[in-house]
């Protein structure tokens, strides 16, 4: 059973930065392309950055050059550096495997950011 703990969320004003951190346990982390999504009100849940075992990236236009995705095999953790945060990146965010896999079906709690304008 996979679980996944995200933290770091907090309400921070637009132009702010901010670091998530996620930590996953039960799965093979090292060799797994990892995400993180977020979800805001109203909207769906959609991908905003993947990085694979081998240290590939991909972000969603929306948050390209401004949010950073990281990990540290040796502790099971996946990080978004979030700076020049907008009010339009208010959301729930949560750790999970990306594509080609896609997510676990077992989701965290995620983790609230909130910025204000």
């Amino acid at each position: 059973q996979v679980q996944l703990v995200e933290s770091g969320g907090d309400l921070v004003q637009a132009g702010g930065s901010l670091r998530l951190s996620c930590v996953a346990s039960g799965t093979i982390f090292r060799t797994t392309t990892m995400g993180w999504y977020r979800q805001a009100p109203g909207k769906q849940r959609e991908l905003v950055a993947r990085i694979t075992s081998g240290g590939s990236t991909n972000y969603a236009d929306s948050v390209k050059g401004r949010f950073t995705i990281s990990r540290d095999n040796a502790k099971n953790t996946v990080c978004l550096q979030m700076n020049s945060l907008k009010p339009e990146d208010t959301a729930v965010y949560y750790c999970n495997r990306a594509w080609p896999a896609g997510p676990w079906g077992s989701w965290g709690q995620g983790t609230q950011v909130t910025v204000s304008s």
